[in-house]
């Protein structure tokens, strides 16, 4: 019993690490994608992911890459949106299109049986989409209708300002989604257009998890991605953010507000990113002894909840944050992420936050390798931003050699509170816009 108590407190001393088997696989054709085999359970899980994303939306056309996602499988080759529908529910498969700043994500799953099949498919609507008028106008009132929502919504409002105040002309300066004049100006030839630049095989990321084969996985990326244009539209230009403190408040009636601030952050290539991402833990990370959660919420009692996080984006990288609060209470809110922002940068964490941290981060990092979709669209992520296939094995020992010395230093530097700029929809009492 002895024994079997020490061999279990030795494995629970052992640093965590995320242990999965990656392998790299190229095509006849050159096309590379990243794999992991698991053949416990006949699917398997497919990722595909474009560079680029919204912002590639031609001048004028602010919401073209977002429509034309949406479109992917409203009907491909010969099938209209109904029977391609039709013929992915008979195969049991599941496909999914999405777009953000950054890139045209495609998510699949299928079971090994209908392999052949569910890739045909995905083939057809990514090589051949139709784009029928009547799908056209069906899912521009789709889009329309989240976008009048959003006229309302206090979280879209505060985002769509931060964004024009931090970005600009850039396009991260605007909403992807793009606005009611630009999506109902939008006509055919522009998601035509949107659909040629954005999906292209110059920008294109592939990974896969489940029962395929590196043989297999190699044979089939060239059928299915093999008749996609080569080059797509070029890339925008590094974003240069406005970096300079302030306040923004818009009018939206109601009891509570919501407020989001930001300052610039760090790249994830840059050698203090493992140093910012533990202090962005210590100080707002999410968790309820995250400083922020401990005297906006729990001492004060001011927000239900408060987060802040690191987004390291391709052409940009800044530091966000955001609660919601009652208008009565908002001023005092604000009056201590101030304080808390001057603190860390002033004073540091300590040791036993770092600990902490370190416990934390390193702790929940291999729970994220949760089944094969999961694997897969981390696996997609890390080739985006130039990881090598070893670092889920090496990721929590960067996160260790992080030392308090680093994070002081860091802190020091990253922490910037007069250029710290919020932004408030609703009506808060006692607080004043600066601009």
């Amino acid at each position: 019993m002895m024994i079997r108590l020490a061999v279990l407190l030795l494995a629970l001393a052992a640093p965590v690490r995320a242990e999965i088997a990656i392998q790299t696989v190229t095509s006849p054709g050159g096309i590379t994608a990243w794999l992991v085999e698991s053949h416990d359970i006949p699917f398997t899980a497919l990722e595909i992911r474009f560079r680029g994303g919204t912002s590639l939306d031609a001048p004028g056309k602010r919401g073209a890459v977002n429509l034309m996602t949406a479109l992917i499988e409203e009907g491909a080759g010969d099938l209209d949106a109904q029977g391609f529908a039709a013929a992915r529910d008979s195969l049991a498969a599941d496909f999914s299109f999405s777009a953000d700043r950054d890139g045209v994500g495609v998510a699949s799953r299928f079971l090994t049986e209908n392999r052949a099949e569910a890739l045909a498919l995905l083939r057809l609507a990514l090589v051949s989409p139709r784009f029928d008028p009547d799908a056209v106008e069906r899912v521009r009132g789709q889009v329309l209708t989240g976008l009048r929502a959003d006229e309302k919504d206090g979280e879209a409002i505060a985002a769509r300002l931060m964004a024009a105040r931090s970005f600009g002309d850039h396009p991260y300066g605007s909403s992807g989604d793009g606005t009611i004049a630009s999506v109902t100006a939008l006509t055919r030839d522009d998601i035509v257009a949107a659909y040629r630049g954005a999906l292209a095989r110059d920008r294109v990321y592939v990974a896969a998890a489940g029962d395929i084969t590196a043989a297999e996985l190699g044979v089939l990326l060239d059928d299915l991605l093999g008749g996609l244009p080569q080059v797509g539209s070029p890339m925008p230009d590094r974003a240069v953010r406005e970096d300079r403190g302030g306040l923004v408040v818009a009018d939206l009636p109601g009891p509570q507000s919501v407020v989001q601030f930001s300052q610039q952050g760090l790249d994830f290539a840059d050698p203090d990113y493992f140093a910012a991402m533990i202090l962005n833990d210590i100080l707002g990370g999410g968790r309820f002894g995250a400083r922020l959660m401990t005297e906006v919420r729990e001492k004060r009692g001011l927000t239900y909840g408060i987060g802040t996080g690191l987004a390291s984006l391709d052409h940009a990288a800044w530091l966000t944050g955001q609660f919601e609060s009652a208008n009565e209470k908002v001023a005092e809110a604000i009056a201590v992420v101030r304080a808390e922002w001057e603190k860390i940068a002033t004073q540091g964490v300590t040791a036993e936050e770092l600990d902490k941290a370190k416990t934390f981060l390193t702790g929940s990092y291999p729970l994220r390798f949760d089944g094969n979709a999961q694997i897969a669209s981390i696996l997609v992520g890390m080739q985006t931003i130039g990881l090598p296939p070893e670092y889920p094995a090496t990721r929590n020992d960067r996160v260790e050699a992080v030392t308090l010395a680093d994070v002081q230093r860091v802190a020091a530097s990253l922490f910037t509170p007069d250029r710290l700029f919020f932004v408030v929809v609703g009506q808060p009492e006692g607080v004043v816009g600066t601009e």
